[in-house]
This record gives C-alpha cells, sequence and structure tokens, in this order.
C-alpha cells in the first residue's frame, strides 16, 4: 500500500495509520485537533468550527449525526471513541492543536461573536483536559490562516501559512 493523505474537510474526522497522513485546509477561527497514540501511531484529525453543541440554534436544539464533527465537544469525544475501536489504547492518548485565529476586524473586538477563535481554542483545551488528554505541542491564535499536515509515523505536525514561516510541532 502506497502512502497517501487522507483530507480532513471542514467538520470532519478522519482516523489513519501509518504511513498515511492526515491533513486539513484552511483553518481560520477552526482548530484543527490531532490525537493520537504515541505507541500505536493511530491517529485521528478533527477540523472543529463552534465550540459548543449544546448553543446551537437549530430547530430542535438537537446535534444530529452528520454534523457532530463541528464542535469541539462533540468531536473530540467522537475521535476518541474511533481511535479506541481501531486499537488505540486511552492511556497512550496525547495531541496537538493548531488554528483558531482572529480573522475578522471588522466591528467591535468585544462583540463575542468575533471571538469564536479563542473560544474554539478554549473549548478544545478544556474537552482534552477533561478527557485527560496531554496537549503537547500548539500553534494557536494569531490572525492568520493555516493548513495542517499530520504524520502519524513521525508524530509531526506540519503547519504552512502564507503570513507566517512554516513550521513543526
Amino acid at each position: 500500500m502506497s502512502d497517501s493523505i487522507i483530507k480532513v474537510n471542514m467538520a470532519d474526522i478522519k482516523i489513519c495509520r501509518p504511513p498515511d497522513m492526515l491533513k486539513t485546509l484552511g483553518l481560520g477561527s477552526c482548530v484543527g485537533v490531532v490525537i493520537y497514540d504515541k505507541r500505536s501511531h493511530i491517529s485521528g484529525m478533527a477540523h472543529i468550527m463552534l465550540p459548543d453543541s449544546k448553543y446551537i440554534n437549530d430547530k430542535e436544539n438537537i446535534v444530529t449525526e452528520t454534523n457532530r464533527a463541528k464542535f469541539a465537544d462533540t468531536a473530540i469525544a467522537d475521535m476518541v471513541e474511533m481511535l479506541i475501536k481501531e486499537g488505540a489504547k486511552k492511556h497512550n492518548l496525547v495531541a496537538k492543536i493548531a488554528g483558531g485565529a482572529h480573522m475578522y476586524m471588522y466591528g467591535t473586538y468585544d462583540n463575542q461573536i468575533m471571538h469564536v477563535g479563542e473560544r474554539n481554542i478554549e473549548a478544545v483545551e478544556y474537552c482534552l483536559k477533561k478527557l485527560n488528554i496531554k496537549i503537547l505541542a500548539k500553534d494557536v491564535g494569531g490572525n492568520y490562516g493555516r493548513t495542517i499536515i499530520f504524520d502519524p509515523e513521525k508524530c509531526i505536525l506540519h503547519i504552512r501559512s502564507a503570513q507566517k514561516k512554516n513550521i513543526e510541532i
């Protein structure tokens, strides 16, 4: 089997094993969350758009199966479950995160809707802490977008941005 890069879309979760890699594009205020088993290298990536499913205003205030990956609380819990189903051990799980930028500079900064990047970061960190998953590295905040690629074999998260030097964490 040849190496492939598995694309993780917005509001999506994917799982892989080496030599495959995971990639998501266009992280602005969204947060890319990588959780992996540091021993088996079974890995997952989520592209999270919003902090909390409990505050969504849809018709019945219910998160459906098709949109659970949009939210930090449901996406992270689902990804951990998926990783364990694939053979990862809960006590070996660690994380790396990127994104959560403040992308829009119009209106007043006090407007809470303008803080979605910060709220996404806080929600992701809270959910990981609640699940006792340590964040090994992060590149969050700022006012620029990111593309991330995770190499589960080397446990390296490659972060690319047009506005900043590319980094590895």
